[in-house]
């Protein structure tokens, strides 16, 4: 579907970071962001990226556990459901792609300040403190942006609370 007017942009995690890659290329296509901890790892400083995930070489299922435990604690990956890990492993390469692209990222503050369009950046209290640096970052960054928190989700909110992620877009 070709689009030739503006929308509003909705995303997650990479997603937020193709979002806002889309608000700087073709601004004219965006009419606001919400967006739920966007990857935009660029945005930090060298000296602010501490706690960053590594990149370490693609091994399958020792790497997807790394990455899910980073994310939502350790001990995650051995928690989900036989199924949920099969889903993981199935996409297990993309995901590693998407990962070493984000963490090379090098898009800085002043480039996002161009983004003129509103935008509501989400997060969660639970959250790795590097992405939390990132979304706070993008809200003073952004010239337009409102930042919610929401003190008891983690990076997974628009899945374990979409009820509470939504009314906040719909807001």
């Amino acid at each position: 579907m070709l689009v030739d007017e503006p929308v509003n942009v909705v995303a997650h995690s990479y997603g937020g970071l193709l979002a806002l890659q889309l608000a700087l290329a073709r601004p004219a296509l965006v009419r606001s962001l919400a967006l739920y901890e966007p990857v935009a790892f660029g945005i930090l400083a060298p000296a602010e990226r501490a706690g960053l995930l590594e990149v370490q070489p693609y091994d399958g299922a020792p790497w997807l556990e790394r990455f899910v435990d980073w994310w939502q604690g350790a001990g995650a990956w051995s928690h989900m459901a036989p199924e949920a890990r099969a889903a993981f492993e199935a996409v297990g390469w993309k995901v590693y792609c998407e990962v070493a692209t984000l963490v090379a990222d090098t898009t800085d503050r002043a480039t996002y300040a161009t983004i003129a369009a509103p935008a509501l950046l989400m997060s969660g209290g639970t959250t790795p403190a590097v992405e939390q640096r990132v979304v706070a970052a993008l809200a003073s960054a952004l010239p337009a942006a409102r930042h919610v928190v929401f003190p008891a989700l983690g990076h997974m909110g628009p899945i374990t609370a979409a009820a509470d992620v939504n009314a906040e877009i719909v807001a």
